[in-house]
């Protein structure tokens, strides 16, 4: 299904009302009823909370340290689960259209992802992404936020679908970041 629409609300909305009701999407219901359920925003990062500081690896391998990244300005983080989330493709290709105006602000853009490196840099040829992709392993980074997600609801449906997060994540649960930017 396409999504090409004016906004990324629009592109957002539509991919929701494509699983309403659709064959199969009860484990994605009940994903969502579990997150709701269970995730407690006091318990994430805050509005002036300090940044804990990173060095993961990018899709090449090559060290990427928040220090290094943060010589050149203020950071704009993007979490996302991975490739094979159409919520995730749309708020990146988002971003991406966006990165001249970052940098005109003096903005660094990276995004952190669960993904091993070989998936995160499908992603980033797949969506065109100029920015660097960083494999956040185990959501370290993200746990230490409070923004990890534990979708071992949907594993069915993943299996049915094809994603295979134990290969893609190089671990054995279902752990996600919550797709989240902060500055």
């Amino acid at each position: 299904q396409s999504y090409q629409m004016s906004s990324q609300s629009e592109q957002l909305t539509a991919i929701a009302q494509s699983f309403k009701g659709a064959p199969g999407s009860e484990p994605i219901t009940a994903a969502i009823e579990d997150f709701v359920q269970f995730f407690k925003p006091q318990n994430a990062i805050q509005v002036g909370d300090k940044f804990p500081s990173f060095r993961l690896s990018d899709a090449t391998g090559k060290e990427v340290s928040s220090d290094d990244l943060l010589a050149n300005g203020p950071l704009l983080i993007t979490f996302y689960r991975g490739e094979w989330c159409p919520y995730c493709n749309i708020a990146l290709q988002h971003l991406q259209r966006h990165l001249d105006e970052y940098k005109a602000r003096g903005v660094t853009l990276v995004a952190l992802t669960p993904e091993l490196p070989d998936y995160s840099l499908t992603t980033a040829e797949k969506n065109e992404i100029k920015f660097p992709v960083l494999t956040d392993r185990n959501n370290e980074v993200a746990k230490k936020l409070g923004i990890v997600f534990d979708q071992v609801s949907a594993k069915d449906l993943f299996k049915q679908v094809g994603v295979d997060l134990t290969k893609r994540n190089g671990l054995d649960n279902f752990e996600v970041p919550i797709p989240a930017t902060l500055l």
